[in-house]
């Protein structure tokens, strides 16, 4: 550092001096400034470009994330070995920001992975800045960069993306293979670094709505089979008691009781059927290796069920796939789905039931249960999942509530997929995330 101050003032010097001797013709004098004010200016040069070399070497090295660049610091020079020890604090200072601003942003992407609303931030001209999990998972896809990319899945979407604006609030509809999506949108703007960006923030309208239906019907099905059970007990007992006395020996005044009694007895176990919607155990999961679940589940179907003319078959399941899960619960699930398939197809011929289970790109593992039965009418399918919604004569109406309820404390979730027009199958489908 004196170096370079020292060459700058001979520099400034010299400069004075040959401007005095112009100024006063001394043409002789001059000849030997001027020469040493041109090699001055040289050295200076060298001495400058140098520094700045070393200087830009060094903001190369911190933009291309290396920091193994390092200056020598014990050099023949005070006054550069000075400039490397600077040089060097810099460069780690820059570092040290450089990386906690890694650390941070790896620490916020870490946080909005964690947040179960999507989030996907965007710049004016629809370039995807950042996203999260939800978002990525909410939408089916596995790469989002721009707006465009939204068609592949619907028109519509990439226009309500597109055209967003702060403070907007607007809900979207659109079709896949999981089935229908509903999705609300809210959209704020925030500014960095002089860009507007907008941050659209997205939830599953239909996942909340199920979660609250689900728990409503709980706390009904919870008060109605205790109401009914303080009514129901105290009537059984009081008739098996007057069947007991001496008095009951008359047959019409027997036969009465042991109508009531039965009655009696009959609706509690009817209430007690219901009571598993409001009681389920809490899941205990472990690993399993899906395929051979699979296997017998679709034994255990034949054993039970009378089903000759029925084909079952495993279209897609490899060895190595596993599921973390309670399995004594998705048990339940998979027999009851595969006695409904079962009643479905009925005693017609050349019957099919067909059983799926892969990664999808989400990674979370699918099970898919097919068959070919007669289809469920639109207005049916709506109402399925619902508590004690039946069509069948002697159904109870909570096989499919139920399983979708052991699917919702498994952390996964149980849909019917939408028909497709050339392959008419009723697909059940599990989603474990």
């Amino acid at each position: 550092m004196k170096q370079f101050s020292l060459c700058l003032c001979i520099v400034l010097a010299l400069a004075i001096a040959c401007v005095l001797l112009i100024q006063q013709h001394n043409w002789l004098w001059l000849c030997v400034a001027l020469p040493a004010f041109i090699v001055s200016i040289n050295r200076f040069y060298r001495l400058y470009t140098y520094n700045t070399r070393k200087i830009v070497f060094l903001l190369d090295a911190i933009e291309n994330d290396d920091p193994a660049v390092r200056f020598y610091e014990h050099t023949s020079s005070n006054d550069s070995s000075m400039i490397n020890i600077m040089l060097n604090r810099i460069a780690s200072i820059l570092y040290n920001v450089k990386q906690e601003t890694a650390q941070r942003e790896k620490y916020y992407e870490l946080i909005l992975d964690f947040v179960e609303t999507g989030i996907v931030v965007l710049n004016g001209k629809g370039a995807v800045y950042q996203k999260n999990k939800e978002a990525m998972n909410l939408l089916g896809l596995n790469v989002l960069t721009h707006v465009k990319q939204l068609s592949n899945i619907s028109n519509e979407l990439m226009a309500a993306f597109d055209k967003a604006v702060p403070g907007d609030k607007r809900q979207i509809q659109f079709h896949t293979e999981q089935g229908t999506i509903h999705l609300a949108l809210r959209v704020s703007g925030i500014r960095i670094k002089d860009e507007e960006l907008r941050i659209i923030a997205l939830s599953d309208i239909n996942r909340e709505l199920d979660e609250r239906e689900i728990d409503s019907w709980i706390r009904l099905t919870r008060v109605l089979t205790h109401e009914i059970m303080n009514s129901l007990t105290p009537v059984t007992s009081l008739s098996e008691t007057l069947l007991a006395l001496p008095g009951a020996q008359n047959e019409e005044m027997k036969q009465g009781l042991e109508t009531i009694h039965t009655t009696g007895k009959g609706l509690i176990n009817f209430v007690m059927s219901y009571r598993k919607l409001a009681r389920l155990p809490l899941p205990e999961p472990s690993l399993f290796y899906v395929r051979p679940f699979l296997q017998r589940m679709i034994k255990l179907a034949q054993h039970q069920h009378s089903c000759h003319n029925i084909t079952f078959s495993i279209l897609k399941a490899q060895e190595d796939l596993i599921v973390f899960a309670d399995e004594n619960l998705i048990a339940q699930v998979v027999t009851n789905l595969l006695k409904n398939a079962i009643q479905a197809i009925g005693h017609a011929a050349d019957g099919r039931i067909t059983l799926k289970a892969y990664c999808d790109p989400q990674e979370s593992i699918r099970i898919e249960i097919a068959n070919n039965g007669p289809a469920i009418p639109p207005d049916t399918a709506e109402q399925i999942f619902v508590p004690f919604f039946t069509t069948k004569e002697e159904g109870s109406g909570i096989g499919l509530s139920l399983s979708k309820q052991i699917m919702r404390l498994s952390g996964g979730t149980l849909s019917l997929l939408p028909y497709k027009e050339k392959e008419q199958n009723t697909i059940f489908v599990l989603v474990f995330n």
